[in-house]
């Protein structure tokens, strides 16, 4: 750092001591406190502008407003004076002590005053002035650079920090306050820490605050007691002033760079000119001096890497290629730096520490501290090697290991001037020294011997060695570029109007120089290649040329495209293909491989091509090498190669006839589809008519004429690949004629066709190829694709072996088109019994799955028929068994399907009208069905809404008994989210009806008519008898029927028969009305319950009285756990009217199941296919609407019900 004096002025007022000073933010004024006047200077030239007298006595501070329309002074006399920017005075007031500091809030513009115990807030704004009370003396005030908060340092050693309104906000409580008086505070924002306050108190030491009052950085030492402190350069360092009787510049974080002055007498005050590197300095004795700081660039660049200081105690590692850069806080002000390899040695005051990068990566940046020499060196010039330091004193250098001993040293006649390690092996490096007086030296370190190079007649201004040592460029004073043969000394060339100088690392023969605006890029003996470059080279390596400009070092990638071309123009390929490595574009490398080709250099242009994954050129080189081996090959053969690659065919041709390789010629002409140009060729090849129609194929097919393409091949019997152009094209009809031409034994083409054939649909056509073939399995295969199954089984009468496949296809194609009756025929009729049921597995279960509950108790149905097909069929007791029972469970699953479909969809779509009658029925069906714990609710089946349906529609029909029960049972399930607060308001509403049901729909038991609870826990049987009920499957109501069995020794067939066999005479046309109420009069009579229905008053006639069926009706144990069935012998059988029996007819090996009818005024039908029971209103209008029957679905034209 250079400080230079602007100028000085000296107030001859006696005892007029400089208290403070400030800018004008635009720098045009310089405002001093000068006794007890107030002076204003040019910051220029110290012209005294005008001299302001109002205060009566010292003035002790002066603060600028950051807009410069006006500034303000405080002093001894108490008063605030505020000036205008024309320097006039404009208001003035008072506070009741002196005042000690002031400063302008950098936004707003607020004045703060600071008298010794108050504190006062003065705005433009406003008249009145608010004063604030402090409990001790203030020394000094400053506000943040947002203005939002303001310091007040005091004497008592604290520090506040107060709101712009003036509230206190914090204290910062200091160690050993009460000693270490607080004199000066000062904010500043930094980039990384945000805002830092700055204190210097009498215990001659700075410290750094955070606005939370943390401390930010270590208390340092500064050995005076300061008197003012300043930020300079954005808060990069701080200047300080104080009894020492000087100028110091600090860092932010107090570490000491450089004294700025040195005075007779203690140094004030000392402010930076805004927006510049000028300093005002204001002395106890009068003098303001302005000085100029120059701070001076410290960096050193070896190859890519440079290194420079920042912040003065920083050091930063730039890779000028990778953009990596690495900091390295050194803590203390960095004189000079020195980089090589992976060495840095930084000097600082007292020492000079060496870095190393910590790692075997080369591309690693990670430099660690390793050795120091503590000892402080003045020297001009400072460079380091692998294991030494080599300083330099004017005319001497010292050579010192890394420990900071001694080694040797050299003395020059001159002084040195430049100094750079050049490399070489460790601990033998060698140094280049150009000195004043133009000699140019090389010492190394391991002699003491210098070497002269070369004498100029000018001092040596910069001086670079080339890569392998044979060439030295120099440049003298008068900007002069030397390059100079070291073998022999002589001038190989020189340049004018060149500052610096620097050899390529990788090239020998290529150096770049700056000068003139401009970068030169000499290569070899060729004229200079210039570009408009603003900045001075310091580096060349590779394709980076490395520069300076202004106060940093930058890279810029050069191609050397021009210094190609010039070693091509000579046919030095050797040296073009060196210079293209260091970096040249991608048209420049097919440059460079063309030209080295068209002149038989085949190994330059192979590496060239290898460069641009130029695979088409090094195939070709790769061949001519190859070829070149085995011998023979022509010099001429390799240029028409050459020129064919470059599409200078006609050239070639000649090159190829002149070569002796005429058949070349002609297969060259005949790739390239120029037949006409071939036949001057023909005469010497060995070529049939096939291979040119080959030739021909490919020729159009690559044109796009793709129908003549696959007519050629058809000519040339290159089957193949006319089936698949024919194909691919659908040319059905070129297709059908290269399948009359081929052979019956060709069957990989005549497939392929046929495939073809099938993706055109053109079935016809695939049979007639199949039936050439004589493959019949493909030609029923292909019918069935078709569904032409007529000709299907036509086929499979012709050869029964493929019978069974055309049923099994068949059934397959029936149960996709939801044909299920044909489809389980053609599977059973194909013998795959197992098909047919997995067929109906799969659709139950995706029934179940999409909530099609209505077909899932269909096809469950069907599936417990074809169990019970199986057990009538299977001669094995135990599997006879096992499918009786999956007959059962499907049956009941059916059943439990079929009534909840009408409980799903009412929840589904509640708004859909549904016969109330048939949701309570088939809800109470499910809820016995499933109150078996024993029982696994079925898949796809909610508890939830069987409950919850049952409870409201029986809430609906008055049965509100029966909802309070259910809605108890609710608490067993859980209740989905959007039906949680309706549950709760039947819960609720619930218990203010009447706890029962209403009498209409409490169900009767007609065999012992006891009427039964809503909800039974004897599930669909009647809790006195446990006859179970018969349910129609429409309605799900209890019908009037009541199922009697036969003994072992009546067979079914028997009993059918004892039935018929009743005359009807012994019944008279009343007979049905006298049963009834011989019945149910009777039951009456003999028990006497207010539980039983009674039908009728009439006397029973004897006949009916004794009716043996009746009586046996009568026979059951009331409220037993044991159900005891109704069994009837042959008089019984023979006594019962036909009319009122329905018999099941289940196939073997079940038993036939017969019901007697007790009312028969209530219309029954029954349905024959699935046994089911329903009213007969239900059952025709299903058949009217739907055609057929509601639970197994047979069509009214297949009904014999």
């Amino acid at each position: 750092m250079k400080v230079l004096e602007s100028w000085t002025e000296k107030i001859t007022d006696e005892n007029t001591s400089i208290h403070d000073l400030c800018f004008r933010p635009d720098g045009t004024q310089l405002v001093v406190a000068a006794g007890n006047k107030v002076l204003v200077f040019d910051p220029l030239d110290g012209t005294l502008i005008k001299a302001l007298a109002g205060h009566k006595e010292t003035v002790y501070c002066l603060s600028y407003a950051k807009d410069g329309s006006y500034f303000a002074s405080g002093g001894a006399d108490k008063m605030v004076i505020i000036w205008t920017s024309e320097l006039e005075g404009t208001l003035r007031f008072q506070h009741n002590e002196a005042i000690q500091a002031l400063a302008f809030n950098p936004i707003t513009s607020v004045l703060i005053t600071c008298a010794i115990t108050d504190f006062g807030l003065w705005s433009s704004k406003e008249k009145f002035v608010p004063k604030t009370k402090v409990n001790s003396r203030i020394t000094s005030c400053a506000w943040t650079s947002d203005g939002l908060f303001m310091a007040l340092g005091f004497f008592n050693g604290t520090v506040q920090i107060r709101d712009k309104n003036g509230e206190e906000k914090l204290k910062i409580e200091r160690p050993d306050a009460a000693n270490t008086p607080v004199w000066c505070v000062e904010w500043t924002k930094t980039k990384n820490s945000g805002e830092i306050l700055a204190v210097a108190d009498w215990s001659q030491k700075l410290s750094f605050y955070h606005l939370t009052g943390k401390q930010a950085f270590k208390d340092k030492k500064i050995g005076f007691d300061a008197a003012q402190i300043s930020w300079h350069s954005d808060g990069e360092y701080l200047v300080t002033s104080g009894s020492n009787k000087q100028c110091n510049i600090y860092t932010s974080e107090g570490v000491k760079l450089h004294t700025v002055c040195e005075k007779e007498s203690w140094v004030l005050c000392a402010k930076q000119k805004p927006g510049s590197n000028f300093l005002a300095v204001g002395s106890q004795d009068g003098t303001i001096t302005m000085f100029q700081l120059a701070i001076s660039t410290v960096h050193g660049l070896y190859k890519e890497k440079y290194a420079f200081r920042e912040s003065m105690t920083d050091v930063i590692i730039h890779n000028l290629i990778t953009e990596v850069k690495v900091r390295i806080k050194c803590k203390d002000f960095v004189k000079k730096l020195a980089v090589y390899k992976d060495s840095l040695a930084v000097q600082l005051p007292d020492k000079v520490v060496i870095y190393e990068i910590d790692s075997n990566d080369p591309k690693s940046m990670t430099y660690k501290g390793k050795k120091s020499i503590s000892k402080k060196f003045d020297c001009n010039l400072f460079v380091i090697t692998s294991e030494n330091i080599i300083l330099c004193y004017e005319k001497r250098l010292e050579c010192l290991n890394l420990k900071g001993e001694k080694i040797k040293e050299w003395q020059m006649e001159y002084s040195v001037r430049y100094l750079k390690v050049i490399g070489g092996p460790v601990g033998k490096e060698g140094i280049l020294v150009g000195l004043r007086s133009g000699h140019v030296f090389q010492i190394f370190v391991d002699s003491a011997f210098p070497v002269q190079l070369i004498k100029q007649s000018n001092s040596i201004r910069y001086v670079d060695m080339s890569m392998q040592r044979q060439k030295l460029a120099v440049i003298d004073d008068n900007l002069t570029l030397f390059v100079y043969n070291l073998k022999n000394g002589d001038l190989i060339f020189q340049e004018p109007n060149a500052n610096s100088v620097a050899w390529n690392s990788s090239c020998e023969d290529m150096l770049a120089f700056s000068g003139g605006g401009n970068v030169s890029i000499i290569v070899s003996n060729f004229p200079p290649q210039k570009q408009r470059l603003q900045g001075v080279v310091v580096g060349f390596n590779g394709s980076y040329i490395f520069y300076t400009n202004a106060l940093s070092v930058s890279s810029i990638e050069i191609a050397h495209s021009n210094s190609m071309s010039q070693y091509l123009e000579k046919k030095m390929f050797k040296e073009a293909y060196d210079v293209a490595c260091l970096g040249v574009t991608h048209r420049d490398w097919e440059t460079l491989g063309l030209s080295a080709l068209e002149n038989l250099h085949l190994e330059i242009a192979r590496k060239s091509f290898i460069r641009v994954k130029d695979f088409k050129y090094l195939n070709l080189i790769y061949n001519l090498q190859e070829m070149k081996k085995q011998g023979g090959l022509k010099n001429d053969v390799i240029l028409a190669f050459f020129n064919a690659y470059q599409s200078k065919f006609t050239e070639a041709a000649k090159a190829f006839r002149k070569g002796g390789e005429e058949n070349l010629a002609m297969q060259m002409f005949t790739d390239l589809r120029m037949f006409d140009m071939a036949k001057e060729y023909i005469s010497g090849a060995d070529m049939d008519k096939n291979s040119i129609l080959m030739k021909q194929a490919e020729w159009a097919l690559r044109n796009g004429d793709v129908k003549t393409a696959a007519e050629m091949y058809m000519n040339a019997r290159q089957y193949g690949k006319a089936i698949d152009l024919a194909g691919k094209n659908n040319w059905s009809e070129m297709l059908l004629e290269i399948v009359r031409k081929l052979d019956k034994a060709d069957r990989d083409s005549l497939n392929k066709c046929a495939e073809y054939f099938k993706k055109m649909k053109l079935h016809n056509f695939a049979g007639e190829v199949y039936e050439k073939m004589g493959n019949i399995k493909e030609l029923i295969e292909l019918r069935m694709a078709s569904n032409q199954w007529d000709e299907v089984f036509a086929l499979a009468k012709k050869y029964p072996d493929l019978n069974n496949m055309a049923h099994y296809k068949y059934g397959q194609w029936l149960a996709e088109n939801d044909k299920f009756e044909e489809a389980q025929k053609a599977f059973n009729e194909a013998g795959f019994k197992k098909e047919a049921i997995k067929v109906l597995e799969e659709l139950t279960f995706n029934a179940v799955i999409e909530n099609r509950f209505n077909d899932a108790s269909y096809y469950y149905w069907l599936l417990s028929m074809e169990y019970l097909q199986i057990a009538s069929d299977e001669p094995n007791d135990q599997v006879r068994e096992k499918s009786l029972k999956k007959f059962n469970e499907f049956q009941r699953l059916a059943e439990i399907y079929c009534a909840y479909e009408y409980i799903h969809k009412s929840v589904l779509q509640p708004y859909d009208e549904f016969f109330s009658d048939v949701l309570f029925n088939s809800a109470r069906f499910l809820i016995h069905e499933l109150n078996s714990e024993q029982q696994q609710i079925p898949i796809g089946i909610s508890k939830f809404k069987i409950l919850y349906t049952a409870a409201k529609i029986s809430k609906e029909l008055d049965c509100f008994k029966f909802s309070r029960n259910i809605l108890e049972r609710m608490d067993e399930v859980i209740v989905p989210h959007k039906f949680s607060d309706e549950v709760e308001q039947m819960s609720m509403s619930i218990k203010a009806k009447p706890f029962k049901d209403k009498d209409d729909y409490i169900p009767l038991c007609y065999r012992c008519s006891q009427h039964n609870s809503l909800l039974n826990s004897k599930g669909n049987n009647c809790s006195n008898c446990l006859q179970p009920y018969v349910i129609s499957f429409a309605s799900f109501d209890p019908l009037p029927l009541v199922e009697f069995i036969l003994p072992d020794d009546i067979s079914d067939e028997e009993a059918l028969s004892l039935i018929d066999y009743v005359p009807n005479s012994q019944f008279d046309k009343d007979a049905e009305k006298r049963q009834r109420e011989a019945m149910y009069g009777d039951l009456n009579t003999a028990r006497g319950s207010t539980n039983r229905l009674v039908i009728g008053d009439q006397k029973i006639t004897s006949s009916l009285a004794n009716d043996p069926f009746v009586g046996l009706m009568k026979k059951y144990n009331a409220n037993a756990n044991e159900y005891k069935p109704i069994i009837v012998n042959r008089e019984v059988l023979k006594a019962i009217d036909p009319t009122h029996v329905f018999v099941s007819k289940w196939p073997s090996p079940l038993r036939w199941k017969f019901y007697k009818i007790i009312l028969t005024s209530e219309p029954i039908i029954k349905c024959n296919f699935c046994n089911r029971f329903f009213h007969t209103d239900d059952f025709e209008l299903s058949l009217l609407k739907k055609g057929q029957c509601p639970f197994c679905r047979r069509s009214k034209n297949n009904s014999n019900n």
